[in-house]
């Protein structure tokens, strides 16, 4: 009998964007693979690849513990119903509520903690609460997965996790065959792409204000943004300042698209100036993969995509003067500059940020049934 993964988060969107090309790896080496998700309109994508969909009920951004009661029931419902062998969770909340129902079923998991965002960026009560169950949901996990050392520190070094039980990813990796260069031609308008949730946690203020500057000196130079205006989240940028920044001729709002390599492909240098949690951006290894050199943070996670000066720059997070000044920099390289540094992203993809790489480490851990075995200690020196 086939054993059944369970994959699991918080959004349809995260799965379909971030996570199928890992769901189609364990369908081809003989595993059934479930999806578990709240529904929304890339559920039907996912049931439309072939996987077996589950919906369920969950806030993602909601802190309601009341709420969160009811969705550790329906995770406990849903994992009796279906008996999957191994949960493979992602995000905040599945992380901490299903491995609860997990720990109770004696299921199987392996954890990926895709970034801490807003939630760990102050030091509040309810950041002190998120520590706590954190703590207690994660002590039963097989394995937990990082996609970047400092988080795996941090949780180390707060006595979250237990060190033989952790891995470091390369991010969630990027399909390097499907986001490909294709390099712009000399002399067209100079064009940067910031890709992100609009949400004011990855920059979008520094950004902004970075474009006003320059433009004033190069009115030719076009700033774009694309992404979905996160209308739930606390720090979510409305509809009336993006309008604002449209208006005013300072910011290109480019919406959403399922086509995002196409949008990577008109851009010229991919600008991401967060101050966010991050894991390591998606976006930012799709747009490196796609040869295209990068501005962003020495943020966690932001600062491993990007070697300075060679396949792009580092800023200083919050500091919207010192983006213009790297962005600057950039307008100031010779066409052929650019291009070399956007090669240099492109390697550095392959080498470092492929998704073969992830798809072998859950594979490895599901073939060699290794998601109980603890590593040793010297395997996880080189880490920390």
């Amino acid at each position: 009998m086939k054993k059944k993964i369970a994959i699991v988060s918080n959004l349809s969107w995260n799965l379909y964007n971030f996570r199928l090309s890992l769901m189609y790896a364990m369908r081809d080496a003989g595993y059934e693979v479930v999806a578990i998700a709240p529904y929304d309109r890339y559920s039907q994508k996912i049931i439309d690849a072939g996987f077996e969909f589950h919906d369920i009920k969950m806030n993602a951004q909601g802190i309601n513990p009341i709420e969160d009661m009811k969705t550790t029931y329906a995770f406990y419902k849903l994992f009796k119903q279906i008996s999957p062998d191994v949960l493979c969770q992602y995000t905040i909340k599945p992380n901490i509520y299903g491995s609860f129902v997990a720990n109770i079923l004696n299921i199987k998991m392996i954890n990926n903690i895709a970034g801490l965002g807003t939630l760990f960026i102050k030091d509040g009560l309810v950041t002190k609460i998120a520590k706590v169950l954190y703590r207690i949901s994660q002590s039963k996990a097989d394995r937990v997965f990082f996609q970047n050392r400092d988080d795996l520190k941090f949780f180390i070094d707060k006595g979250i996790v237990r060190a033989q039980k952790c891995d470091v990813l390369p991010g969630s990796g990027v399909d390097t065959n499907r986001f490909r260069p294709q390099y712009r031609e000399q002399g067209e308008k100079v064009r940067f792409l910031l890709i992100a949730r609009m949400i004011w946690e990855k920059g979008i203020a520094e950004y902004v204000q970075a474009a006003r500057e320059i433009k004033k000196v190069h009115p030719n130079v076009e700033f774009c943004l694309l992404g979905f205006l996160d209308v739930q989240n606390p720090g979510a940028i409305t509809q009336r300042e993006m309008d604002n920044w449209v208006n005013e001729g300072v910011i290109n709002y480019l919406g959403v698209s399922d086509k995002v390599d196409e949008v990577i492909q008109s851009a010229d240098c991919v600008v991401l100036p967060s101050y966010y949690r991050e894991g390591t951006p998606k976006t930012l290894l799709e747009s490196g993969s796609s040869g295209k050199p990068i501005i962003t943070t020495d943020n966690v996670g932001c600062r491993d995509v990007v070697d300075h000066r060679v396949n792009g720059f580092i800023c200083e997070p919050r500091s919207s003067e010192d983006l213009k000044l790297k962005i600057e920099m950039f307008l100031e390289l010779s066409y052929e500059e650019r291009l070399e540094m956007g090669r240099n992203s492109r390697e550095k993809m392959k080498k470092e940020f492929d998704e073969k790489l992830v798809i072998n480490k859950y594979l490895d851990l599901l073939r060699e049934e290794s998601v109980v075995k603890p590593l040793v200690a010297s395997q996880l020196l080189s880490k920390v």
